[in-house]
């Protein structure tokens, strides 16, 4: 037997002192979780509270029918699911809802682009000229609304003046079931399409410019160094500004209020304002829950599907 396979003999006391190593490890490690806890708990309180709790419990109330005034709702399954998604009235608030948020989505993402390349541009009071397109998004939806249902007043709105001396006749914008939902589409991009012009810009300024100037040494034309350089690094961006402005449009609510009320008749009712008309004006809480889980699928899948198809062409720098 060779020195080397001789048992090698722990004295008693350094296995004392590696178990007391190992127990103050361990009683360190408890201590900070429990500070972890202690920290994070409040957060997950409110969180659990205040935004997971409402969403469980209108889970429930789509399962019962309940008016609010009741003392407690009446336990109905899938019946209010079922009969939602066979209503035509609810087929015809849908697809509103859908045109009314492409069409604010092409059209912020499109203008707000085109405007981001403007305010980039070295001209003179192009700061005053970028706080005023991006003032009406900081605006309430309230005073938009005001402001854009005396322009489109038909007897003295703005757009009479305008288009008068033309020799037109300026439609009834609010009150015309054709023109009612162009209108809203035209006031809400006048509030939302600053806010994505200047995210816009922001990117544009945070481009690499070598990239933009071996291009143009090459001989590439302004279209190409935009199409196959500048877009495709704009990206992250894009992505950005889509889940914002699809969420967004989707909740739209407050413009719609105050100009249109959903109407004429159901002309621009869309999904937020129908939840309002089931829950505070119908009093059917169990309808108006039902609308909610159903939007709130539809953000939910619509997100995660734009999640899965941009991560493949989203590359962040």
């Amino acid at each position: 037997m060779t020195a080397l396979d001789l048992p090698v003999r722990t004295h008693p006391d350094e296995r004392v002192l590696a178990g007391d190593a190992d127990n103050h490890r361990r009683r360190r490690r408890r201590r900070e979780y429990g500070l972890f806890a202690l920290l994070v708990a409040p957060n997950l309180i409110v969180i659990a509270v205040f935004a997971y709790w409402p969403i469980i419990y209108n889970a429930f109330l789509s399962l019962t029918d309940w008016n609010m005034i009741a003392a407690r709702p009446t336990f109905v399954g899938l019946a209010n699911y079922a009969r939602t998604l066979s209503d035509p009235a609810f087929h015809k608030t849908l697809w509103i809802t859908l045109v009314f948020t492409g069409l604010i989505v092409v059209g912020s993402l499109v203008i707000g682009l085109a405007l981001a390349f403007l305010f980039n541009l070295p001209l003179k009071g192009r700061g005053a000229v970028r706080t005023m397109a991006f003032a009406p998004h900081v605006l309430s939806g309230a005073a938009v609304a005001t402001i854009w249902a005396f322009m489109f007043d038909p007897g003295y709105g703005l757009l009479r003046a305008l288009i008068e001396p033309l020799g037109a006749e300026p439609p009834d914008w609010m009150n015309s079931s054709d023109w009612a939902l162009p209108g809203l589409v035209i006031v809400y991009l006048w509030k939302n399409v600053g806010f994505a012009a200047l995210i816009y810009l922001a990117g544009l300024q945070g481009l690499p410019k070598d990239l933009d100037e071996a291009a143009a040494i090459d001989g590439a034309s302004t279209w190409t160094r935009f199409w196959a350089i500048k877009l495709p690094l704009l990206a992250p961006i894009t992505f950005f500004l889509l889940i914002t402005t699809v969420i967004g449009t989707f909740q739209a609510f407050d413009v719609i209020a105050v100009m249109t009320g959903g109407g004429p008749g159901d002309a621009t009712t869309t999904l937020s304002w129908s939840i309002y008309n089931e829950g505070f004006r119908a009093f059917n809480a169990g309808r108006a829950a039902t609308l909610s889980i159903i939007m709130f699928v539809i953000l939910l899948v619509v997100t995660t599907v734009q999640a899965r198809v941009m991560e493949r062409r989203v590359h962040y720098r």
